[in-house]
C-alpha cells in the first residue's frame, strides 16, 4: 500500500510503500478459502519456511497436513528478510564447547554446514526460480580492533569445521566495497544468496501440489490434550491431530506460552532504493556479494537481484514497528556508509520479527505429538527450511529427523512472558560497545 511519509520528505519517492520489496515481483498469493477438516494428522502452526517444509514432508510421507496462518501465508519474516544465507551458527566453537563439551559443539557447526549445503541442493532438485547463488560473503570489520578478530578466527579454524575465506586488508577493500568506512574484513565464500519471496513463493506451490490444506486468517488459539491427540482452537473451529508442528518463530503467540517464554521477537528492519543505473552500483558492491558488519547492532545489505538497487538492513530499533520511522534511521547508515546514495530516495521500507533465544541458537525437540523449530537469531533462511525438513521427519518417526539441538536445554529467564522489556538496554549497550570498536 503506498503512503505518503510527512517526516524527511527528500528520502521518500512518490511511489514509496511499506510493503517489502520482494513483494513487487512476488505478490503474496491468494489463496482459496479452505474449510477446516476437524480430524488431520498433522497440524502446523505457521506458514513461513519452518512450517512449509515440515508439511511438505509430512504430506508427501502420506499424513493428512494442515497449516495454520494467522495473517496471509508467508506474511511473516519469511519474505521479510534480506535474503543472506550464512551457516547460520552465532556462537564461536569455543564458546559452545565450554557450554556443552566439544561433542556437542562440533556437531551443532556441523548442522550449519548441512542448512547451508542442503538449501542449494533442495532449491535446485526441486526446481525453484528463486535465484539461489553462491556470492560470497563479504564481513566488514568496523573497527581494527574488529579485523585482527576477524583474521585471528579466520586463521585459527577448529580442524574439521574450517570454512574458505579470503582476508581483505582495508588497503585492498575497495575491490569488494565502495566505501572508506571499514577497515578491511573477510570473504566467506560459500555463503549465498536467494529472493526471499521467489523462494517462498516456489515452497509454497510445492506444499500445495502435495495436498497440504493452507488455512489462512486462521490463528492457533490454544491446544489441549485429548487422549493421543491434540485439539487445536481456532476462530473457525477446532481440529484434531496427532501431531502438531509449532513453527511460528518471532511471531509465536499465547496458543503456546512455553515456547514464547523462549523466544525474544526483534525487529529488523529493510529499505529498498530506488532503481539507479547498474554501473552506479556496480561501484558500491563490486563482486556482487552479501555484505555485514562486525557491530553487535548488525547491519546487512546487498544489491537487488536486477543489480540496480540497494538493499539495506539491520536492526536499528528496539521497539518500533512503524517502516516509516525506521526509514531515515537506516537510510542515514547507508549514507553514512556509502555518500554517493545521499541524493537516492526510499521505494521500500518495512520490517519484520526474528526469533533470538537467550543462548543465541536455534532450537527443535518433539515431544509427545509437539514438534518445535525457532530460534534462528536473524541467520533463518537455510535453517528454518533445514530444521522444519528434519521435523517433518521426526513427525514421521525416522532416524535422520534428529539433530543436535535436541540435546541444547531450550532456556528462558525468570519474569520473562514473550514481551523483551529488556532489549532498550541491550540495544543500548550493544550501541555503545560498537562506537568503542
Amino acid at each position: 500500500m503506498a503512503v505518503s511519509a510527512r517526516t524527511h520528505p527528500a528520502i521518500f519517492a512518490d511511489d514509496f510503500k511499506t510493503d517489502p520489496y520482494w513483494w513487487e515481483e512476488t505478490p503474496r498469493p491468494q489463496l482459496p478459502e479452505t474449510e477446516l477438516p476437524g480430524r488431520v494428522d498433522v497440524v502446523v502452526i505457521g506458514s513461513g519456511y519452518t512450517g512449509l517444509n515440515a508439511a511438505l514432508v509430512t504430506a508427501r510421507g502420506g499424513r493428512s497436513t494442515l497449516v495454520l496462518e494467522k495473517g496471509r501465508a508467508g506474511e511473516g519474516c519469511s519474505t521479510r528478510n534480506g535474503g543472506q544465507i550464512s551457516t547460520s551458527v552465532k556462537p564461536g566453537f569455543a564458546e559452545l564447547s565450554r557450554r556443552h563439551g566439544e561433542t556437542i559443539a562440533r556437531a551443532i557447526h556441523m548442522e550449519g554446514r548441512n542448512a547451508l549445503r542442503w538449501i542449494g541442493e533442495f532449491t535446485r532438485e526441486e526446481g525453484i526460480d528463486c535465484g539461489f547463488s553462491v556470492c560470497g560473503r563479504f564481513h566488514a570489520a568496523h573497527s581494527p580492533r574488529a579485523f585482527d578478530s576477524l583474521v585471528r578466527d579466520v586463521t585459527n579454524q577448529t580442524p574439521g569445521l574450517e570454512v574458505e575465506y579470503d582476508i581483505v586488508p582495508r588497503a585492498e577493500q575497495h575491490r569488494e566495497i565502495g566505501t572508506d568506512a571499514y577497515h578491511g574484513g573477510v570473504i566467506f565464500r560459500r555463503h549465498a544468496v536467494l529472493d526471499p519471496g521467489r523462494y517462498h513463493a516456489g515452497l509454497l506451490q510445492r506444499v500445495l501440489d502435495a495436498g497440504v490444506q493452507i488455512a489462512e486468517n486462521c490463528p492457533a488459539m490454544s491446544i489441549r490434550r485429548e487422549g493421543d491427540r491434540h485439539v487445536v482452537t481456532t476462530p473457525k473451529g477446532e481440529v484434531s491431530a496427532r501431531d502438531v508442528v509449532i513453527a511460528s518463530n518471532g511471531y509465536t503467540g499465547t496458543a503456546t506460552p512455553w515456547h514464547r517464554r523462549r523466544i525474544i521477537p526483534i525487529g529488523s528492519y529493510v529499505i529498498a532504493t530506488e532503481p539507479r543505473p547498474r554501473e552506479e552500483m556496480q561501484e558500491l558492491i563490486p563482486q556482487n556479494r552479501i555484505v555485514s558488519d562486525s557491530r553487535k547492532v548488525v547491519y546487512y545489505y546487498r544489491l537487488s537481484p536486477d543489480g540496480t538497487r540497494m538493499i539495506f538492513g539491520g536492526r536499528v530499533s528496539h521497539g518500533e514497528t512503524d517502516p516509516r520511522v525506521s526509514a531515515p534511521l537506516l537510510h542515514e547508515e547507508m549514507v553514512r556508509l556509502f555518500p554517493q546514495l545521499a541524493g537516492v530516495q526510499i521505494t521500500h521500507s518495512w520490517m519484520g520479527f526474528v526469533g533470538y533465544t537467550f543462548d543465541t541458537l536455534a532450537h527443535t525437540d518433539s515431544e509427545d505429538g509437539i514438534h518445535y523449530a525457532m530460534g534462528y537469531c536473524g541467520s533463518g533462511v537455510s535453517m528454518a527450511s533445514y530444521l522444519g525438513m528434519r521435523t517433518g521427519q521426526r513427525v514421521l518417526g525416522l532416524r535422520e529427523g534428529q539433530s543436535p539441538y535436541q540435546r541444547v536445554k531450550f532456556q528462558t529467564r525468570p519474569l520473562y512472558n514473550g514481551n523483551p522489556w529488556f532489549l532498550a538496554a541491550s540495544v543500548a549497550y550493544y550501541k555503545w560497545m560498537d562506537k568503542r570498536g
